[in-house]
């Protein structure tokens, strides 16, 4: 396939695309949708193909013998990243929002802090907080365009009614990739304070030559209090699929995981198991490096032409295809530099403060899509901020 190719989803029931001008009031006519983290690209064939199968069969039943399903986790992980799981260890969740949620039920109780290092994908505070525990936000620290994580401050700040920690990694918004040293530290910090340790990896295939992902289960040590937390969905752009993985090597929390699930009534949908079966294979993994080559294009168009704007400054992304753009340095408010983006450049962008703590300056920039659009969106940026270059 051609990643060139601009397909229309208007008309689609697409989030991103049909409810663009109703959440941002930016004109469906000629605005460019670059919030939802979903991408503009068609899946890889072996996809469709798993997908035409169902169709050709006709029958959509109760999805069982997911054997197969399984084992096709358990050979991605270790192939692609050096990682062994137990297959009876695998929970197939609603997605990993689905999945968050699941984990501050079974691992929780009401009032319980749940801490998060911001600014981080937003909707880990909201099920957090609709869930009645509390947000425990940490903010790391913004060193020339870096988060670094500042423990002796975390240590300080924790009351003791902590019992969880939500890390995101590769981290969401800025593409950070995590250093080995970086997630002993976070490991400790969790063993010190008596959290549990959800890690959401779900963007770890999406990760740029010269950087290298480490799986938070390859640290040792953190096994008894660790829950990891991945999925096709991101990686092959199969979101409406609505699975996820909660993978959990501890038999006390495995059985706790479960004893909810089944308490719940929650059993996956057949639809993303034969997506994302077919997801982890040869031909899949074949089709993400050809992705992850036309991402890294279009963040390097995309930055190059951020960063020439006097007073912007796109994160340096190690990961993931979405950019944290600062707009500090142009002296404008949060509601003046919106504006702009929205209404001058016509472009959706996620707001920095829904990121919580630390994001108040920034936009986030979705650039998941055609390279035509990337060099099109830059331009109208560059318009839109013209008086102060």
């Amino acid at each position: 396939m051609s990643f060139d190719e601009i397909i229309d989803r208007f008309g689609t029931h697409s989030v991103k695309w049909d409810m663009m001008e109703a959440i941002y009031g930016v004109p469906a006519s000629d605005g460019i949708s670059m919030w939802v983290a979903d991408m503009d690209f068609r899946p890889p064939q072996c996809v469709s193909d798993a997908v035409a199968k169902m169709h050709e069969h006709g029958v959509y039943g109760y999805y069982g013998d997911d054997k197969p399903y399984r084992d096709a986790i358990c050979w991605w992980m270790k192939t692609r990243h050096g990682w062994d799981v137990d297959p009876a260890g695998i929970f197939t969740t609603h997605g990993l929002v689905n999945g968050t949620s699941m984990c501050v039920d079974a691992f929780t109780k009401p009032g319980d802090g749940v801490v998060l290092f911001t600014p981080v994908y937003h909707a880990f505070a909201k099920v957090i907080t609709a869930a009645d525990r509390t947000v425990v936000e940490c903010e790391m620290v913004n060193t020339n365009g870096r988060y670094e994580l500042d423990f002796d401050a975390y240590d300080a700040q924790m009351a003791g009614t902590e019992t969880m920690l939500v890390f995101c990694s590769p981290h969401n918004p800025s593409g950070r990739v995590w250093t080995k040293a970086e997630l002993q530290a976070v490991a400790a910090f969790a063993k010190r304070h008596e959290l549990i340790l959800v890690s959401d990896e779900i963007h770890h295939d999406l990760v740029f030559d010269g950087n290298s992902h480490i799986p938070m289960a390859n640290i040792t040590g953190i096994e008894d209090r660790l829950v990891m937390m991945t999925a096709t969905t991101k990686t092959f752009n199969i979101a409406g699929g609505h699975s996820g993985n909660v993978i959990i090597a501890d038999s006390d929390l495995r059985a706790r995981f479960g004893a909810r699930m089944m308490a719940m009534g929650l059993s996956p949908n057949s639809f993303g198991l034969f997506m994302a079966e077919a997801a982890y294979s040869p031909e899949g993994a074949v089709w993400v490096d050809d992705l992850v080559q036309y991402l890294d294009g279009n963040r390097k168009i995309f930055d190059a032409g951020i960063n020439a704007i006097p007073g912007l400054k796109s994160m340096n992304m190690q990961s993931t295809y979405l950019a944290w753009v600062d707009f500090e340095d142009t002296g404008m408010s949060h509601e003046d530099f919106t504006r702009r983006v929205e209404q001058d450049a016509r472009i959706a962008a996620n707001h920095g403060p829904t990121f919580g703590t630390g994001g108040e300056s920034f936009l986030r920039f979705n650039f998941a899509t055609p390279r035509s659009r990337i060099i099109e969106a830059v331009e109208r940026l560059q318009a839109a901020f013209s008086d102060l270059q």
